[in-house]
């Protein structure tokens, strides 16, 4: 880890990057969203809409800025404080940028092409059109961990050699430049790790077999009773741990609501149609609360752009400081560039 002289004060930091992907669906927020936010319970926790990142392929301003929105009133409707927790806009902390310079100074091209990314590129013979910003990608998530002192970085398991790559980034630079910055891991939440779709696969924009979180009741329904189950008549015994209206109903209903379902599914008499109901019920009961915060921030977004910038103020004033570090064990000034106003 670090040294005393650089080590930060206080509770272990969290650093949350979210790439805007559209409407989040349960998949995003049982396996992302809701655990990102359950560490500013446990942590100091910083979350950033990735919006640099996502250069890479938008190419819509408008569309640049809505998606900035959309994410930062997804997460105040599922239950981030900011009050607690530092929300910004990854573009508002250009001290990323420096950092990301020299972390480039640090790691091989041979490294940063082995990342999985650019390997896919590679693998269809299409890495010569690829942007530099799709080569340098794990540079800069680099610089976006390291920079905040983040001790943990929450992230699903294919993201996980990202991590392990700004780890290894900040690892030689303190070797070379002497101990300079924290050693991030991942934490991968498990148990949530395949979230089922409508059609029994993995829940994946990709697949449209997705249930959107901000559905109006309706519309939800309808996509709940839409769930692929077999043809087991009402009247015959059915396999609870075989059926994907099960495995959803565990992550939204009590433990006895569970146990219930699951004995009248091995009982029979019991259909699927009553299931998807019981589904339904628990899923609105717990979404519909989310859904209107979620319309009433959207329809305020001077609201939802003073949460960023506070966010973005707390976040400066951490990467300040760790990039303070950095320069002057390579021999800048520290702060070479103050902010405006201070």
């Amino acid at each position: 880890m670090t040294d005393t002289a650089t080590a930060p004060k206080g509770p272990r930091r969290s650093l949350s990057g979210i790439k805007s992907t559209g409407t989040p669906h349960l998949g995003n927020y049982l396996g992302m969203i809701r655990p990102a936010i359950a560490l500013q319970d446990t942590h100091e926790a910083f979350y950033f809409v990735a919006d640099y990142h996502a250069l890479t392929t938008e190419r819509d301003p408008a569309a640049m800025r809505r998606a900035t929105y959309e994410i930062t009133a997804t997460f105040l409707a599922c239950g981030l404080d900011p009050a607690r927790a530092a929300f910004f806009r990854q573009s508002d902390v250009p001290e990323v940028t420096e950092l990301s310079w020299l972390l480039s100074c640090v790691i091989t091209m041979g490294e940063l092409e082995r990342a999985h990314a650019f390997k896919a590129r590679k693998a269809e013979g299409t890495e010569g059109t690829a942007l530099h910003g799709l080569f340098a990608y794990p540079v800069l998530m680099a610089a976006d961990i390291i920079i905040y002192d983040s001790h943990v970085v929450p992230v699903g398991k294919d993201q996980v050699q990202h991590v392990e790559m700004a780890r290894d980034m900040a690892k030689r630079f303190n070797h070379i430049f002497g101990e300079t910055f924290v050693l991030p891991e991942a934490a991968v939440q498990e148990q949530v790790m395949t979230i089922p779709g409508i059609d029994g696969r993995k829940m994946s924009k990709s697949y449209d077999n997705g249930v959107d979180i901000f559905l109006s009741k309706k519309k939800l329904k309808q996509r709940i009773m839409q769930i692929v189950t077999d043809s087991t008549p009402l009247e015959a015994p059915k396999d609870p741990a075989t059926c994907n209206v099960v495995a959803l109903y565990k992550y939204f209903a009590t433990p006895e609501q569970v146990a219930a379902m699951e004995a009248s599914y091995r009982e029979g008499g019991y259909g699927y149609g009553h299931a998807k109901l019981a589904l339904f019920e628990a899923l609105d009961a717990h979404l519909a609360p989310m859904r209107e915060r979620y319309e009433a921030l959207m329809a305020d977004v001077d609201a939802l752009e003073a949460v960023l910038q506070a966010g973005a103020a707390k976040a400066r004033r951490t990467a300040r400081e760790v990039l303070g570090r950095a320069r002057e064990r390579v021999g800048y000034p520290r702060h070479a560039f103050p902010v405006p106003g201070e």
